[in-house]
């Protein structure tokens, strides 16, 4: 689903948008996407950004995991508790 984007922008840019759209034939919005998509990757090589260590970090725990389960299946048993009374 798109979204819409609202953003200031310097007058030159929006000039040199409109130039390339017509010159390449395609919808500013493939433009912008595509650059936007290009620098992201760009930046990632360049800073050596590891994806999985920012997004799947979340089995690196200071609590075991059998502490983590019980912890779930008391809550878990606490709330079915209240909510029998």
């Amino acid at each position: 689903m798109d979204k819409v984007l609202s953003a200031r922008v310097d007058e030159s840019v929006i000039k040199k948008l409109n130039m390339l759209s017509r010159q390449l034939n395609l919808t500013k919005k493939a433009i912008l996407e595509g650059a936007i998509l290009r620098y992201a990757e760009q930046v990632t090589v360049e800073k050596k950004i590891d994806i999985l260590d920012l997004t799947f970090g979340s089995w690196k725990r200071d609590e075991a995991i059998s502490d983590t389960v019980n912890r779930v299946r008391n809550a878990f048993q606490t709330s079915m508790e209240r909510h029998q009374r």
